[in-house]
């Protein structure tokens, strides 16, 4: 088992939840912190609540630094309109996450790092930054030469995921369209995920 495997499993784990309703999650056995505490029952506080929103929303996308989080949500409030709702659609418009939602990649980790390796074009350039912010309107796909990679085979055909209505994908060209932004509704969370919360964490 990989260090990223591990440390995945770690997050569910630690979160309490199957943060992205895989069936190898250990979460689904044991549904108990790590620790040999694991079983003692805390009593959450605002901030205990808030605090584990926020960490539930960061660790879905993978490896978001807080700082990078931080400036997400100092983004979404200086947009018009509901905070939380423009935090989701920040989110949402990373390149790695839109790969991940298209069905590319089986995770967000290995969203990221396909990303990284130079797999993924955006309106025919090849774009190797996870964190860009994809267009309503713009054309993602995997080169051709990564059309074959067994990693991309085994995801399109997986029955665990459906693609959500603001995008739209072809997977005999591997390539898909951004529609638009969505709203929290919108998104397949596994979980529920509170971005109210969230925002109130970071504006105490």
């Amino acid at each position: 088992m990989s260090r990223r495997i591990k440390s995945k499993y770690k997050i569910n784990r630690r979160l309490g939840v199957n943060l992205w309703g895989r069936p190898k999650s250990p979460i689904n056995n044991r549904d108990s912190r790590p620790g040999q505490h694991g079983q003692r029952r805390r009593k959450e506080t605002d901030y205990g609540t808030q605090l584990m929103a926020k960490q539930k929303l960061k660790g879905y996308y993978g490896s978001i630094t807080e700082k990078k989080f931080r400036r997400y949500y100092a983004e979404a409030v200086r947009r018009r309109g509901d905070t939380s709702e423009n935090l989701i659609g920040i989110l949402e418009r990373r390149l790695d996450a839109v790969v991940y939602r298209m069905k590319f990649v089986p995770t967000v980790f290995a969203a990221r790092q396909f990303v990284n390796h130079g797999h993924v074009m955006v309106n025919g350039k090849k774009v190797n930054i996870g964190s860009y912010s994809v267009a309503d309107g713009d054309i993602i796909e995997v080169r051709k030469g990564s059309h074959d990679i067994p990693m991309v085979l085994e995801a399109v055909v997986s029955p665990e995921r459906d693609i959500p209505d603001y995008m739209e994908v072809d997977h005999k060209k591997m390539r898909g369209t951004y529609v638009r932004q969505p709203m929290l509704t919108d998104v397949p969370y596994p979980v529920q995920m509170e971005p109210n919360l969230v925002i109130e964490f970071y504006s105490r």
